[in-house]
């Protein structure tokens, strides 16, 4: 029985080590694609995606019903840089509280966004956020709205080479004056498309076609996001990053770009919806008025070697604008920061199908959307989030008081039985079976659980995954500081005791097979020195094996945290602080000795060899 109980403990350290170990080594970016050799402008003009020309993707004869593919008209220039690409077009300018940036008046896109409330980095002077960038430069990530005829090649409709005109006297898109463009086909078609923006990140796009033609015409709105080049990602497990969205009853797709290349195509129809592409703290998505039925598409095509992403909708009931009459279609942009409150209220305001799923809260959602509402409001109350943290700490001690203190009590009496284990390891030294069969005897007499020292480490790990959860993936940890050197919570400490903290100027991580270890800050060796003088209050384990385990755990937890948001190893140390103190009052209380500074000494006594002993 003694036996089972130490394979328990072993499987349960050894659990809590993959956890963590599968969550470092996993970590981390991808290497870089190879340097994209085509360019962008050829590719476009070499293959046009399929997919935006007709509904169902086809040349001939498109029926309603299908999705559009990706279409991509060739834009006729590559640029050397971002902003090259927009100086050489004309641009409706986009300036509110919140973003800046332009509307491309060739194609009519929405290709130029700034996210202006954050920087690259915690330095104030670091360039804002980039989102969006015009097509023909590296990583074009743009969105676009249009038309599709039913009829392949029936309707001259505009297209990514199109120039339109702002029509009107407002040229700059605000949250109070709307931007308006227009096109002509020249064959009796007027196309309008209307941007308007609230003060933060969702654009209202109202398309119109007039029609002064004799015949009537019959076109499909689309709405597409199209991203040119695999991006790099973080690729942790907790955290989706790519194509993603909610469409009735696929409920919530997410693909990796790795799953796009493998699929290809993955097509689906709803009522409302949302699709597009999250990035770890932005998203950008587009999303049809709420009782409209869409076909929706996620893509991969690979022109000239060039990976293209797109997700894409198209309606499935056709405008039909009769001679003389004017057809209108409204939809949706959400490009921006994902702000859990500015989400949530979007999604209450106009009804969005789960848009709160833009931010991945993960399979534990229930542990951690608290968690995080917590956090808020603690940080609205102490205008701190690494405080907000310890006091989070300080409130989840109190919940799991009770069972901590059964825990602590039953390892006081182990303490106190001490002596009788060693007499019984003495007195049964030659034979394994009997010192297990009486050292079960003992703990049945003295009603002891061996393994209440393990349910304050169990305890913590919901807690603990459910911290690391919020702290990775919440925009509002991004950047927050805490006190002294650490200025960012989501990041790891930045201070690494093997440069000595700055003073050899050589960076251990980038060394081969090694150099991943290579990094541990202040803030980890502090939370491994409270974990292993937690270790040095519980009685020392009878079995050789579980002590060797118990005794490297503290090492193995340093440096695998070593690497983790420091919000997330403050917490750990404070837990452990917390832990201390606690187990030592409770113990002491019933009855125990508790010798914390003789434990801790005894530690670095040489140990006499068994020729001395004799």
């Amino acid at each position: 029985m003694f036996e089972n109980n130490r394979n328990v403990i072993l499987a349960i350290v050894l659990s809590v080590v993959v956890l963590f170990g599968w969550q470092y080594f996993v970590a981390g970016p991808q290497l870089e694609r190879a340097q994209r050799q085509a360019e962008i402008a050829a590719q476009q003009a070499q293959q046009a995606d399929p997919g935006l020309a007709h509904p169902n993707g086809n040349t001939a004869n498109a029926t309603p019903g299908t999705t559009p593919a990706a279409g991509e008209a060739a834009v006729g220039s590559t640029f050397a840089t971002r902003d090259a690409a927009i100086a050489a077009t004309q641009r409706a300018k986009i300036e509110t509280g919140s973003l800046e940036g332009s509307i491309n008046l060739t194609g009519g896109r929405l290709d130029d966004l700034h996210l202006k409330n954050y920087r690259e980095t915690v330095d104030p002077n670091s360039p804002i956020i980039t989102l969006l960038t015009p097509a023909g430069v590296e990583h074009a990530y743009f969105v676009e709205q249009g038309w599709v005829p039913q009829t392949a090649g029936s309707v001259r409709v505009p297209d990514a080479s199109s120039v339109w005109t702002v029509d009107g006297e407002n040229a700059t898109l605000t949250e109070t004056a709307p931007v308006t463009i227009k096109w002509d086909n020249g064959e009796g078609l007027t196309f309008r498309r209307t941007f308007s923006v609230d003060d933060r990140y969702l654009f209202t796009v109202t398309q119109s076609v007039e029609n002064h033609g004799t015949n009537p015409v019959t076109l499909f709105p689309f709405s597409r996001v199209a991203r040119h080049g695999t991006p790099k990602v973080q690729n942790f497990f907790i955290q989706h990053e790519g194509p993603y969205g909610v469409l009735g009853s696929y409920n919530l797709i997410s693909k990796k770009y790795s799953d796009m290349q493998h699929e290809q195509q993955i097509d689906a129809t709803a009522t409302g919806g949302w699709l597009g592409f999250g990035d770890k703290y932005w998203a950008t998505v587009v999303m049809p008025d709420v009782t409209t039925p869409i076909s929706a598409r996620f893509s991969w095509t690979n022109p000239g070697n060039l990976d293209v992403y797109q997700t894409s909708f198209v309606d499935q009931q056709p405008e039909v604008i009769a001679p003389g009459a004017t057809a209108t279609d409204k939809s949706y942009v959400f490009a921006g920061a994902k702000e859990e409150a500015v989400i949530a209220n979007y999604e209450s305001t106009y009804k969005f199908d789960r848009l709160e799923l833009l931010i991945d809260w993960g399979w534990f959602h229930f542990l951690t959307k608290p968690m995080f509402y917590l956090l808020r409001f603690l940080y609205q109350i102490i205008g701190n989030f690494g405080l907000a943290i310890l006091a989070v700490t300080v409130i989840v001690k109190a919940i799991f008081f009770p069972l901590a203190n059964r825990s602590y009590a039953s390892m006081a009496a182990m303490r106190r039985v001490q002596p009788e284990m060693k007499a019984i390891q003495e007195r049964f030294k030659d034979d394994r079976a009997q010192q297990q069969q009486a050292m079960m005897e003992l703990y049945r007499k003295e009603k002891i659980n061996p393994l209440s020292g393990c349910w304050p480490i169990l305890i913590q790990i919901p807690v603990f995954f459910s911290l690391y959860t919020v702290i990775f993936i919440s925009l509002e940890m991004r950047h927050a500081p805490f006190f002294g050197w650490i200025r960012d919570l989501s990041a790891p400490d930045p201070t690494n005791i093997f440069t000595l903290f700055g003073l050899i100027p050589w960076d251990p991580t980038m060394m081969p097979f090694i150099g991943s270890f290579l990094h541990l800050g202040v803030w980890p060796v502090i939370m491994g020195i409270t974990m292993w003088v937690q270790m040095k209050l519980n009685p020392p384990p009878p079995d050789p094996t579980q002590a060797m385990i118990f005794n490297w755990m503290p090492i193995i937890f340093t440096f695998m945290l070593g690497t983790f948001p420091a919000g997330l190893v403050i917490y750990w140390a404070w837990n452990n602080t917390l832990s201390v103190t606690q187990q030592w009052f409770i113990m002491k209380r019933h009855g125990a000795e508790v010798n914390l500074l003789g434990n801790i000494l005894s530690t670095f006594k040489r140990k006499p060899a068994a020729n001395e002993k004799n």
